[in-house]
């Protein structure tokens, strides 16, 4: 009974905390917009100043809800994977999505040039990227999936998708060695994710995509604890663990590779954030994990990207970089907390 109380009230704080940090995220940047003015042209006035209003509407809250949904579905599909493969080290990307999205970015973006000008041109815009972005990942996705209805053992399925990242990430560095310095700069700009400059059909489509992947992962909820004691204990309890496998990889394929086309390959976040989620429940129960996932994905992702934009100046930091640095010490620092509570 205490541990349900002390759960609402970490719930509450959460979502009250998701929503302020949703107004801070579109307040500060290089100019600061005042949380009335914010509240005033959400909610369908009008700002005082016209470019406030434009500010608002075209750039700062579509990244803010693109910021959101990155989290969520980052930190969800990081959970799936860790659960899954019953490995603390497993992230969203563990299968190799991230590398085959690379891969087809990588042929758009270092070998447009081999192609005809006007194939070159359609493919070299922000349609092109994002279609070779998802065509990658579907390959792999695809791959992934076709083996791991001939595979019994789940670990064997996270070797197969780690040489698919090997073997793509090969193809990448093949590519990048006779590619000019103007293209690899671009390559590199799209490795380091992005969150802005989605129009709205966009993040329509990510939407979707999004929800589709968080809806099967809801529906997952009861075997993924029942697989926290293991397969075989799984499937004492009438568990179908082939096609739970596959709805957990076929969730975790679009929820990673929606996000890694539209904003890149964001670093981290699915790693760390069920960690940290697990650390603050302190339970291992999916009903409370994935609430508690979802809300801490969206609210750091939320806070990465304020720092990222560095308030006050016209300076943007590449969102990647900003979520590893920041990241990486929280997580040391909470496992290093816990097991000194624990001794």
């Amino acid at each position: 009974m205490a541990n349900q109380k002390r759960n609402t009230i970490l719930f509450f704080l959460l979502t009250l905390g998701l929503v302020l940090l949703f107004f801070v995220n579109i307040s500060f940047g290089s100019i600061t917009i005042p949380f009335k003015e914010i509240y005033t042209s959400l909610t369908g006035g009008q700002a005082s100043k016209s470019t406030w209003e434009y500010i608002i509407i075209n750039y700062r809250l579509p990244k803010a809800i693109t910021a959101i949904l990155v989290g969520m579905g980052l930190s969800i599909s990081g959970l799936l994977m860790q659960t899954l493969f019953r490995n603390p080290l497993a992230g969203p990307y563990v299968l190799g999505l991230s590398s085959g999205a690379s891969l087809g970015v990588a042929f758009v973006l270092l070998g447009a040039s081999l192609l005809p000008p006007f194939l070159s041109t359609i493919l070299l815009s922000s349609y092109g990227v994002v279609l070779a972005s998802t065509i990658g990942s579907s390959v792999v996705l695809l791959a992934v999936l076709m083996v791991s209805q001939r595979l019994r053992d789940t670990m064997a399925i996270l070797i197969v998708g780690l040489m698919f990242g090997s073997f793509t990430s090969a193809i990448v560095g093949v590519l990048t060695y006779f590619s000019s310095a103007e293209q690899l700069q671009k390559f590199t700009f799209w490795s380091m994710g992005n969150l802005g400059n989605l129009s709205w059909s966009s993040i329509l489509i990510l939407t979707i995509c999004v929800a589709i992947g968080l809806l099967l992962s809801l529906f997952s909820i009861k075997p993924l604890n029942a697989l926290l004691l293991g397969e075989n204990y799984a499937r004492s309890l009438g568990l179908n663990f082939k096609k739970t496998r596959l709805i957990i990889i076929f969730a975790t394929s679009i929820l990673a590779g929606s996000i890694t086309a539209y904003a890149g390959p964001i670093a981290f976040v699915g790693l760390a954030v069920p960690h940290i989620a697990k650390l603050v429940f302190q339970t291992s129960n999916h009903s409370v994990l994935y609430w508690s996932t979802l809300l801490l994905g969206a609210s750091i992702m939320l806070i990465c990207d304020v720092i990222s934009e560095l308030p006050g100046l016209e300076i943007t930091l590449p969102i990647n970089a900003v979520t590893s640095i920041i990241g990486a010490p929280v997580v040391i620092w909470l496992l290093v907390s816990k097991r000194k509570m624990i001794a």
